[in-house]
């Protein structure tokens, strides 16, 4: 019964958002209450549940979703984005969505997918209009979804792909390998397809924003938009103006890369932490600001900032407060004693019910990681006799975990509250593209099946 609650509890949430026009934090609560009590966890329990699911999503992403949406917003007041947006214009033009998808998804992995997010949403609004002023910001976010988790499931050092990799005894080199270009291809096709889907009059502004949104030039207005330009600092280099994100991005990058080879000095650990490294980036971004403008200038830039946080960790913490009494009902335990893995199965049905196992576990817990590493526990105990080289019951894995990110990710409140959309024009977006990203990625998981059967 465990399953049958939860997918009433989720189709409940979405029906009260899409349908009702019930405000998402008010929808994911009775959600919660009604799972937590359908489950058995009583009254007690299910208010546990809430709250320390909702802080434990605090202690995780909250300084990040913070110091990002700070690290805009100076960032704005410097016209970086702006300058920046101009010259991708220029040399990219409308193949940046390409540009974007191939980016996070193989040089960004190292990055934990809440900060990439969180850094790639403004830039994503602001380019919005020089890519197509109509479908523009649909699909930039389409590009960014498949982008982001193409690379988390199938590239090292993406958490994902590393978790897989090493529950199924498959050496990092060897899955690097095969991920690298299954992950960038999966990218780039999805959002080729995602374009063409969106060209068919797929997007509606007046229901796929958010309510509450004001569009200019065919992307969201918000409100650091409205805060004071410092026309001294937008005169510095771009390369400067960029460093806020840029030296993060190094710290980040350079711990996750030591950590994998197992030699990182403490110092570049506690530096190369996403929530100080973003510390840094908004101290860099300060300093910049207040140099050149008065402190009631810089007042009302960080004013707005903490304007739109507040709505945005209230909305992800309660994403995760779900998550947390799905995962409290034992619907993963239900789930799993479900599946068995066949050890005599032929290689096409162990490709397909490793991907199926994935998804169906992803979907119904909510989290890529912990769907990935439920389905690997119980198919890696019989995947040596398998007759399938363990690298490509690992990829099929990697990509059935990608399938429709949904209402049950805190994610999916971040990528809909950053990017401005409403709940329906995430699942359009979001759940659509790693929907489309899962089904594209499986022939070319077959294809690698063929590959490391020649070698």
């Amino acid at each position: 019964m465990e399953i049958v609650h939860s997918s009433i509890a989720i189709l409940a949430a979405i029906v009260l958002i899409i349908a009702l026009k019930i405000d998402p934090v008010i929808s994911l609560l009775v959600a919660c209450i009604y799972l937590g009590l359908a489950t058995g966890q009583g009254g007690e329990g299910t208010v546990a549940q809430i709250t320390g699911g909702f802080g434990e999503i605090m202690a995780e992403v909250g300084l990040l979703i913070g110091f990002g949406v700070l690290i805009g917003a100076l960032l704005h007041s410097m016209g970086t984005f702006r300058d920046l947006v101009e010259i991708l214009a220029r040399r990219v033009g409308k193949r940046l969505p390409y540009a974007m998808a191939a980016t996070l998804s193989v040089i960004f992995p190292s990055i934990y997918v809440d900060v990439q997010v969180v850094l790639a949403a403004p830039m994503a609004k602001e380019s919005a209009p020089a890519v197509d002023r109509r479908i523009g910001l649909p699909w930039l976010a389409g590009a960014m979804a498949v982008g982001i988790f193409s690379g988390y499931v199938f590239v090292v050092p993406g958490l994902a792909a590393v978790a897989i990799a090493g529950l199924m005894d498959v050496p990092l080199g060897t899955y690097l390998i095969y991920g690298v270009p299954i992950g960038l291809a999966t990218a780039l096709i999805t959002t080729v397809l995602f374009r063409l889907l969106l060209a068919r009059g797929y997007w509606n502004d007046e229901t796929d924003y958010d309510r509450d949104v004001v569009l200019v030039d065919g992307r969201p207005h918000v409100e650091v938009e409205d805060v004071p330009p410092d026309e001294a600092a937008s005169r510095l280099p771009l390369l400067v103006r960029l460093l806020p994100i840029l030296v993060p991005l190094v710290l980040i990058a350079t711990a996750a890369t030591l950590d994998v080879i197992g030699d990182a000095p403490a110092v570049v650990s506690f530096l190369g932490d996403a929530n100080i490294a973003l510390f840094i980036g908004l101290l860099i971004a300060f300093v910049m600001v207040r140099m050149t403008l008065d402190p009631d200038g810089v007042g009302k830039v960080l004013g707005a900032g903490f304007h739109t946080t507040g709505e945005i960790l209230l909305v992800t913490g309660v994403g995760g407060s779900l998550g947390a009494v799905i995962a409290e009902s034992g619907m993963d335990k239900k789930l799993e004693d479900l599946f068995s893995a066949d050890a005599n199965a032929p290689v096409l049905l162990s490709i397909l019910l490793a991907w199926f196992i994935a998804a169906v576990l992803h979907f119904a817990i909510g989290s890529v990681s912990v769907g990935a590493i439920t389905a690997a526990g119980i198919i890696s105990p019989v995947v040596g006799s398998l007759g399938v080289d363990p690298v490509v019951i690992a990829l099929a894995i990697a990509s059935g975990a990608m399938f429709a990110l949904h209402v049950n990710s805190n994610f999916f409140w971040m990528f809909s509250t950053l990017l401005d959309l409403s709940t329906k024009g995430s699942l359009k977006t979001l759940t659509v593209a790693t929907s489309i990203g899962a089904v594209v990625s499986l022939p070319l998981v077959l294809l690698a099946s063929l590959v490391a059967a020649a070698t």
